[in-house]
Parts: C-alpha cells; structure tokens; sequence
C-alpha cells in the first residue's frame, strides 16, 4: 500500500485510519521497486489509501511506482488497485500510461448501499472509470471486487454484475463481508458456499473471463495464479473469434 497509512475518507466497511495524511515520500517509487526485487515477486499488487488532498489523487505518484518497478524488475507482472479519483478528471489516465498488466478498482457493494457504505464515493463514477479505463488501455485486464452480505439482493448483485460486463471488465472477484469492528457497517448475514459458487457460474455466463467467488476471497486473492488464468483465457476466446 503506497501514499501512507491514513485515507481521506471513511468508508463504514473499511479499517484503514481516516485522517490528514502526511505529504508523499518523493523516494516511495525506488523503495518499492527494491523492495519487489528483494523478495523476487513474480507479481506484485499496488494499491493506496484515498488521497483526496492531492491535486490528481495520487495517480502521478501511481505512476512513479509501476514505472520504477518495472525499471528494475522488468519480468514482475504489475496489478494496481487504485482509488476512484473522483472529482480528478482525467487524472486516472496517468496510472495507464504506465501500463500496468491488470488495472483493479472495487466496486465494493451495490447502489443502494453506497450512501450508508461508501458515502465519499459513486457507484456510476466508478462504473465510468473501469469502462474509460478498458476504452483506453484495452490491453489491460480491468477487475473489480464486491463484498457480499451488507443487506443487497441478489437482484441487486445481478444488476452490478451487468453493468461491469457493460463497462467490459474483464474479472470480478466476490467475497464475504467481514466486520472489522463493532463500530464498523454491520454484517447482516453470512453467505453460503454454495451462494457463492451460484454467483460464480451467473458471472461466468454474462461474459466474465475470469471470477472469483468464496467466502475468503478479496481483492488480491491468489492474484498472481488469477493473472495466468487471465491470460490463458484472454487467449482462448480469441482462438474461438479467429475460428468464428
């Protein structure tokens, strides 16, 4: 996680400390790039706090980091998972000039629930930021996270689901909510294994190339395995386009 400890808003599901964060380390992008050398990671996941106090977000300093990276680890496959950049413009487009091999962003939980859940954010802001990202970089798998078990519907999930195909991303991971606290948004019920196995093949059939769905899976669950997943599929479906 880069750009500090402390996030600009407070989203009710989250644990990360919401405050003033401190201004960013100009030598962030060189500890990272080392640091992925010295642990000799074959893939590696870059994600930050929300940094709202920045001109662009962060998504210079988003940039730094894959660029000095990939500078010193030229065979380490890079995923960000970045912030919403609401209210930034263009600003997102900075992290893909670096050209990062998988561009994330969570869409976390339905419509319904972002005022009570993600009040700093917007479901259809991000929604236009993965369909803007694939529009620009369409080399680069997109992927999103949803959290289940905050009190949507499955018709909901279903309706989320059909806006990120719509938005063309590429994988869709789906896991448990959690409550990290009693102060924290409240868990209203515990999803089944097999619930979770049902929303998989639904995903799987409106286009997705890849999901994943259990009660443990999050963001960068088995990020590295998930990736090879990704290609091979992203190379099948375009031997079943050259046959058609």
């Amino acid at each position: 996680m880069i750009m500090g400890d402390t996030c600009t808003r407070g989203c009710a599901f989250c644990d990360v400390k919401t405050g003033k964060p401190n201004k960013l380390d100009p030598l962030e992008p060189l500890k990272i790039s080392k640091a992925v050398k010295e642990l000799n990671l074959n893939h590696v996941v870059i994600t930050s706090v929300d940094r709202d106090d920045l001109e662009d977000g962060g998504a210079s300093h988003f940039k730094d980091v894959v660029l000095e990276t990939k500078k010193n680890n030229p065979n380490t496959t890079i995923e960000v998972l970045t912030p919403d950049f609401l209210r930034k413009g263009n600003a997102f487009e900075k992290v893909l000039e670096a050209s990062p091999d998988v561009f994330n962003h969570n869409i976390e939980t339905v419509p319904s629930l972002y005022l009570s859940v993600r009040p700093g954010s917007r479901y259809f802001a991000s929604i236009k930021l993965l369909e803007s990202s694939k529009k620009i970089k369409p080399n680069v798998f997109t992927k999103s996270g949803l959290m289940v078990g905050l009190g949507e519907n499955k018709n909901e999930i279903l309706q989320v689901m059909d806006d990120l195909r719509t938005a063309n991303v590429d994988f869709l991971t789906i896991g448990q909510y959690l409550q990290p606290s009693p102060k924290h948004y409240p868990l209203q019920r515990y999803y089944k294994p097999h619930e979770f196995v049902d929303l998989k093949n639904i995903a799987l059939s409106k286009g997705f190339l890849l999901v994943a769905s259990s009660p443990l899976t999050r963001s960068s669950y088995h990020a590295d395995e998930d990736f090879k997943k990704l290609k091979k599929a992203r190379d099948e479906q375009s031997k079943c386009l050259t046959l058609q």
